[in-house]
C-alpha cells in the first residue's frame, strides 16, 4: 500500500502565512481597502498568538478567511491565485522542506499539503509543486462564486487530523505507515495520529515536546546552529521533568 506524507504549509513548507499572502495579493489588486485589510490581520494576528481551540477566535478568523472571497468568481480567484504564488509563494518556499517532500516522492510516497488556507488556493500550490493533492478549508460556492460560508469547519488543530484520517480510511491506507510534517503545537492532533511525525521550525512547546518523544527535528531557519547546543538541552529538561512528574505520582 502507498505511503503519505502529510506537509503543513505556513512555516513549514513556506516562510510566513499563505493565506497572508493571499490577503496582501488580493489588496494590491484593489479587492479590498485597508479598513478591511486592518480587521483580517488583526483576526489573523489574535488566531495564531493565542494557540488555543478558543471558538470564538477561530470563528473570528473564519470569518475573515473568507470575508475576502465572497462574492468573487471562482475563475477569477484561481487566476489571481496563480499571480500571488509566484509573486509571494515561490520565493518564499523553504528549501529543506521541499527537499524532505521530494524525498519522499522519489519513494514513491504521496505527498499532501494540510493548511487551514483555502482548499482551492492549497491545491494550486500542490499541482504547481509537483505533488499529489492538498487538504484546505472548503469555501462555499455557488453559481462560480463564493458565498463567503464555509463547507463543513476551519482546517485547524483537531480538524487536520480528522481530514487526514477520512483520506486514508478511504483508501485503506494504514495512517502509522504515514508522515506528518508541522511547525507548530497546534498540530499535534495530526503528528500523533501518524506512525511518524516530524517538527520542522517548531515552536518552543513542539520542540520541547519533540525531543521528549523522540520525534525528528529539521530547522531551516538562519540560527539553526543554535539547535545543536539548545536541543540537547531542551531533551535533558524535558526528560528531567518527566522524572520529577513520574515520581511525584
Amino acid at each position: 500500500m502507498p505511503r503519505i506524507a502529510f506537509f503543513d504549509v505556513d512555516n513549514t513548507l513556506t516562510r510566513g502565512s499563505t493565506l497572508y499572502f493571499l490577503g496582501r495579493g488580493m489588496y494590491n489588486r484593489g479587492f479590498f481597502n485597508k479598513r478591511d485589510v486592518g480587521a483580517w490581520v488583526l483576526a489573523n494576528i489574535r488566531f495564531r498568538m493565542t494557540g488555543t481551540e478558543k471558538s470564538e477566535v477561530i470563528e473570528r478568523f473564519q470569518k475573515s478567511a473568507t470575508d475576502f472571497i465572497a462574492g468573487h468568481k471562482v475563475d477569477e480567484i484561481r487566476i489571481i491565485g496563480e499571480e500571488i504564488y509566484n509573486e509571494f509563494v515561490s520565493p518564499s518556499l523553504w528549501g529543506g522542506t521541499m527537499a524532505l517532500a521530494k524525498k519522499h516522492l522519489d519513494a514513491g510516497d504521496e505527498v499532501w499539503l494540510v493548511t487551514a488556507s483555502p482548499q482551492d488556493f492549497a491545491e494550486l500550490i500542490a499541482d504547481k509543486l509537483g505533488f499529489t493533492g492538498a487538504l484546505g478549508t472548503r469555501a462555499e460556492t455557488k453559481d462560480g462564486k463564493y458565498t463567503g460560508n464555509l463547507i463543513g469547519n476551519l482546517l485547524h488543530g483537531k480538524e487536520k487530523a480528522r481530514a487526514v484520517l477520512e483520506l486514508v480510511n478511504s483508501r485503506e491506507i494504514n495512517i502509522k505507515d504515514c508522515f506528518a510534517y508541522s511547525d507548530s503545537h497546534n498540530d499535534l492532533p495530526l503528528l500523533e495520529s501518524v506512525g511518524h511525525p516530524n517538527a520542522i521550525n517548531p515552536d518552543a512547546k513542539l520542540r520541547i515536546i519533540s525531543f521528549s518523544s523522540g520525534w525528528p527535528v529539521h530547522d531551516f531557519r538562519r540560527l539553526r546552529w543554535l539547535n545543536r547546543f539548545i536541543g540537547p538541552l531542551v531533551s535533558r529538561l524535558a526528560g528531567f521533568w518527566t522524572y520529577l512528574t513520574a515520581r511525584n505520582k
